[in-house]
């Protein structure tokens, strides 16, 4: 067989040859639409590639993004692997230290910035350094002092071009991890890695892709490459949808309907917005929908029902940073469709069946058990898209001495193979599809001086899946309101993760070893009240 790398090139130059004349569209923050074809998009990211080589790109250098999901997202996807640079897209929803620090760790040389984001920006300034900071017209803001026009940047290029040598081992793309133990840690994608998740994320009993397709990803193109969907939608040539900046219900069923999506992806939040928009106002939209992605945190089985009820189909998967994303689809076999219709339910709302080329096992204090749908273990796996180890190589130990990558959520594994995450090993809060870290709620309200102790856990949220709930001792003698505490946090975090609600307790229990036993809290809280 002939050796032919797998590389992002095979994927820009079959959709420019393949599908020049099919469409990409973009909302802007002014709500207008942007719309090119494949054609433009091809010439551009090529541009882009050849741009930031002149620029004095180097093979492996870091061009980070902080860009929500449009066009120019889509070419920084492709022309800057292209040219041999990694992608590093930066979580513009996390605090401004926390993208600074990731930013300075995974040592970015420049920057791609939407103009409607320098604000954020401006917040990062003083913390990090970039060589060349470019900056996307989307909104016609003035140029800030230090940066310069992405459109120049391009304008620089010749169009005469030719791709380097690209080893599909080579380094195409990098996300971090959302912190919640310690620090974010990087993970690094290889050219490889992307082809195989690509290939089997396309599958009909994955994501299920096809070129007839239009897809819009809701899902952050900062969030794990949007799941991968926009290299899979390149690779076929599918018309892609990009909502930019704006999320809100009614204006993705407009642009839903406008242009006639089938596919789209995006967190349990969103969908559930959707869902009462769709409920308030039957009948005023008319949707293409064929598949709607839910991802990032558990879908309820209720939503799973009421899209049902109404002609649309929720998909449920599940994966990690880490695993690039993909790891698992909750699609009904063949041997399962004549199960009663709570039971097809109650597999549709598990994680679902591993995709193809991922290994996976549960593992206890015993050793690994068995898959009978009960017996509960931490949930480990192995494959082509998962990773080897983090960027600097820290946290070794989260890969075990035969090479499975431990993902720290407990699991049931049934008969048929179906993965369920049934707990977490550590107290991490999943808030919309976003981790965050209980530890340094914590350690943050223990700086105020009235606080003893305090334990922030998950409690379930209609909306949100778990929002945080900090358990506070107050010092003998010392008063604090919740208002107080969170005014005292808002400026370490974002605010997203701040409590939603404070409960002030005489003790926190114990273990043996002092530990706070946030089971108990859970366990206390689990029927909290948030109205």
């Amino acid at each position: 067989m002939m050796r032919v790398p797998l590389t992002l090139p095979h994927f820009l130059e079959r959709a420019a040859k393949l599908f020049g004349k099919v469409e990409i569209v973009s909302r802007m923050p002014d709500r207008s639409l942007h719309r090119y074809t494949y054609a433009d998009f091809h010439r551009r990211a090529r541009r882009l590639a050849e741009a930031l080589q002149r620029a004095g790109l180097r093979p492996g250098d870091r061009v980070a993004t902080l860009m929500w999901n449009h066009h120019a997202h889509l070419e920084a996807y492709f022309g800057i692997p292209c040219a041999g640079g990694v992608l590093h897209t930066l979580n513009l929803r996390l605090h401004p230290s926390d993208i600074a620090y990731i930013a300075r760790h995974a040592q970015d040389r420049f920057l791609l910035v939407d103009d409607v984001l320098l604000p954020l920006w401006k917040q990062l300034r003083p913390e990090v350094f970039f060589e060349r900071v470019f900056v996307v017209p989307l909104s016609g803001r003035p140029l800030p002092a230090g940066c310069e026009s992405y459109e120049d940047l391009l304008a620089s290029a010749t169009g005469s071009w030719e791709y380097p040598p690209l080893d599909e081992d080579a380094p195409v793309g990098m996300c971090y991890t959302s912190g919640t133990t310690g620090k974010p840690k990087g993970v690094v994608y290889c050219h490889r890695s992307l082809v195989l998740h690509t290939l089997a994320a396309a599958l009909p009993d994955a994501i299920g892709l096809s070129q007839r397709d239009v897809v819009c990803p809701v899902v952050p193109m900062f969030h794990v490459n949007a799941w991968g969907i926009p290299f899979a939608a390149t690779l076929l040539g599918c018309k892609q949808v990009f909502p930019g900046p704006h999320l809100d219900p009614t204006s993705l069923l407009d642009l839903f309907e406008a242009e006639g999506v089938t596919l789209t992806a995006g967190v349990p939040t969103i969908w559930l917005g959707v869902l009462d928009a769709l409920r308030k106002e039957p009948g005023r939209w008319k949707l293409t929908l064929r598949t709607m992605v839910v991802g990032g945190s558990a879908a309820p089985e209720s939503m799973i029902r009421a899209y049902d009820q109404l002609g649309l189909h929720v998909l449920h998967a599940w994966g990690m940073t880490e695993m690039s994303p993909l790891g698992t689809v909750s699609r009904l076999k063949s041997t399962l469709q004549e199960l009663p219709e709570d039971q097809q339910y109650a597999y549709r709302a598990k994680q679902g069946l591993p995709a193809p080329l991922v290994e996976i096992r549960a593992v206890s204090d015993q050793g690994e058990v068995p898959w009978d749908g009960q017996t509960m273990g931490e949930l480990q796996v192995r494959g082509p898209w998962i990773a080897g180890s983090y960027y600097g190589g820290e946290d070794a130990d989260k890969w075990t001495p035969d090479g499975w990558f431990r993902t720290g959520d407990v699991v049931t594994i049934d008969p048929e193979g179906y993965v369920k995450i049934v707990d977490r090993t550590k107290d991490l809060i999943k808030s919309g599809g976003e981790w965050i870290s209980s530890v340094d709620l914590e350690n943050a309200l223990m700086g105020h001086p009235a606080v003893k102790e305090a334990a922030v856990v998950a409690v379930p949220h209609p909306k949100w899946g778990e929002r945080p709930l900090a358990v506070v001792v107050l010092r003998e003698g010392q008063r604090a309101t919740p208002e107080e505490l969170r005014e005292f946090l808002a400026p370490r975090f974002a605010k997203w993760w701040l409590p939603d609600a404070f409960v002030f307790a005489e003790e926190i229990p114990k273990t043996s070893a002092g530990k706070f036993q946030k089971a108990k809290l859970r366990e206390q809280y689990r029927n909290w009240s948030w109205e």
